[in-house]
This record gives C-alpha cells, structure tokens and sequence, in this order.
C-alpha cells in the first residue's frame, strides 16, 4: 500500500482471488467503509443481516446472482446497483453457474451534505502525461 498525505493506494488483486477484501485500514477511511467480495457460483451469504446506521450500495462488477431483500428476491448482475437501507434485511446467493462479484459501500444513511458539482473544486493544475 501506498499511503501519502492526501491518498491511500491499495492493489486487492484479481476479483477471482477474492472473497472478501475490507479496506478501511488499508485505505485509512474516514467516511465509508468498502469491501470487495466474491461469491463462489452456488454460494450464499452465511447470514442474513441489517444495520442500525448504515445504508449500503452494492455494485455488481462480475457474474449473476440473487438478492434478497426484506422477503423479496431479486435478480443481479455485472453492471447492477442497489441502494440498500439501513432496516432492510439483506442477503445474496450466487447463480449456481458462475460466481458473484461486488463491491459493498457503507455509508451512514443521510450523512451526504453535498455532491459531485456542490462539493468540486476545479484545478489550475495540469497533468503532465
């Protein structure tokens, strides 16, 4: 890892060696906390869960699988996103066929103040590729 003043660089390797990765201490975070996962085709989450504080995004980067979500299941895959509040009740299942890959982002639910244009500042500074 590479850790300066004001970036933390982490390699986590090929999604295909991965189960599950928390970078919160590798990356020093201060507002999220992001985990890179996989599950392996035909597998499920060992539980499901909920949170007090945190709503979660999930971005599916490989594979198919299901959500459950509060009773309801629904279909992923690479290229989904789901918004998941804090309350509902979560798990996923890979598609018997192929693993699942994702990242999960934790976030505390209405924390967000402002975003991409309200909170971006452009540089006079100019890469030098």
């Amino acid at each position: 890892m590479e850790n300066q003043k004001n970036y933390s660089l982490t390699e986590i390797g090929p999604m295909e060696n991965i189960t599950r990765v928390i970078l919160r201490d590798t990356l020093s975070l201060t507002g999220a906390e992001i985990s890179a996962n996989r599950l392996p085709a035909g597998k499920a989450s060992a539980f499901a869960h909920s949170h007090k504080r945190n709503e979660e995004i999930y971005l599916f980067t490989a594979g198919k699988g299901f959500f459950w979500l509060d009773g309801a299941i629904i279909p992923v895959r690479e290229g989904s996103s789901v918004r998941v509040s804090p309350v509902c009740v979560r798990a996923l299942k890979a598609d018997e066929s192929e693993p699942l890959s994702y990242f999960c982002i934790q976030v505390d639910e209405g924390s967000l103040v402002q975003a991409t244009r309200a909170d971006g500042i452009i540089s006079d500074v100019k890469p030098q590729w």
